[in-house]
């Protein structure tokens, strides 16, 4: 039987193939087995005050906060919104196909993407409307201004009617050979639709997709495809105007998105997402070292190593804590003035695959099993 394979098929299964290798070399002989953590500090009090199971997640989830609503999704094609306070459910959905690529979410509309291309977009849990897409899709469609955007694998940036599902604009960008298998960058800001394409942050006019501006934040570099991957990976750290984003394996950079220049560039080795405050930017690199830079000039301001090779999710500025995840499902609390311990929490043992949202006054926290949990202080 013949296999029928689109190009950006290929290169996001070229880039899955990358993401292990890269993995893999992460992993190789130096690598140390994680320290042992030792007793748990407990000097921040966390209870967990409800949870609730959605199917395993195979693709790369982006949970969406809207007031008290946290809506989410499993790859079983059952997109789900829960009440924060609660954990109750406010509705449940079937889409009818794994998902690829979700949640995006207003508060009215609700969209994902299936695994044969397609856009799915929910109203008050029921089905709306569905359109063919020609590319596949690993980030959460935006819902805003009553469209539903979205970012294709193949560099692809489209806009629909939300209500009616008719397709208004659709913009291409020369695609790279190799794409990254996870979540990218789509977001608004003001007026202005803000995209991570290749290595490049790009502000686009949400009318059209025509370019308003457009901020380097890594160049291609080296001899072959793997070498010259350069991509923006998606979580990232906003004050005002002001984001600050990850480009994979290669920098941290923070950008003035009123006149689409970088403020400040930092070489920095991680593979997810950035959050952060008004005083700081915090990452995680490959091996697990978290780190933080001062938001106004990118200069270090702590390390934190104690969590090295627990493969950690991306993390959450809450407070006076930095909130991440690891492998093991548990969930660690660290100082957001110096990243020591404050405190741990567990969840069902398997690894936390998205990064924590807050949603009202409760942390929200989902498992590669589909566990999800809501904790508050006590």
């Amino acid at each position: 039987m013949a296999n029928h394979f689109s190009v950006a098929s290929w290169r996001s299964l070229l880039a899955a193939v990358l993401v292990a290798a890269l993995a893999a070399c992460a992993s190789g002989p130096d690598q140390l087995k994680p320290a042992d953590l030792g007793a748990n500090p407990g000097l921040l009090g966390v209870r967990t005050v409800w949870n609730n199971k959605i199917a395993p997640l195979d693709f790369p989830l982006q949970v969406k906060v809207d007031g008290s609503a946290v809506t989410l999704a499993g790859a079983d094609g059952v997109v789900q919104s829960f009440d924060a306070h609660s954990g109750a459910s406010i509705w449940r959905a079937e889409v009818g196909a794994p998902i690829s690529a979700g949640v995006g979410s207003d508060g009215l509309f609700a969209a994902v993407v299936t695994r044969a291309n397609e856009l799915v977009v929910l109203e008050a849990g029921q089905v709306l409307w569905r359109a063919r897409l020609t590319a596949q899709v690993f980030t959460a469609p935006l819902v805003a201004g009553e469209r539903v955007f979205v970012l294709a694998a193949d560099r692809g940036v489209a806009a629909f009617d939300a209500r009616s599902g008719r397709k208004l604009w659709q913009q291409q960008r020369p695609g790279e050979a190799l794409v990254l298998r996870q979540a990218g960058i789509l977001m608004p800001i003001g007026n202005t639709l803000v995209a991570g394409l290749a290595g490049h942050l790009v502000g686009m006019n949400p009318l059209n997709g025509n370019v308003v501006w457009d901020a380097p934040l890594a160049t291609p570099r080296g001899t072959n495809d793997i070498e010259r991957l350069v991509d923006l990976v998606g979580g990232v750290s906003r004050q005002g105007n002001e984001v600050c984003a990850r480009a994979f394996q290669s920098t941290v950079a923070c950008v003035d998105t009123l006149r689409g220049s970088v403020i400040w560039k930092r070489a920095a080795v991680g593979t997810v997402g950035l959050h952060g405050d008004a005083s700081q930017v915090v990452g995680v690199e490959s091996d697990g070292t978290l780190l933080a830079w001062r938001r106004s000039n990118g200069e270090p301001v702590w390390t934190a190593q104690q969590l090295r090779y627990r493969k950690l999710s991306a993390p959450l500025v809450l407070g006076r804590s930095v909130v991440v995840g690891d492998a093991t499902g548990l969930v660690h609390f660290l100082s957001r003035t110096d990243g020591t311990p404050l405190t741990r929490l567990s969840t069902d043992g398997s690894a936390i695959a998205v990064t924590p949202v807050v949603a009202a006054d409760t942390l929200v926290v989902v498992t590669r099993n589909g566990g999800v949990y809501g904790f508050r202080p006590e």
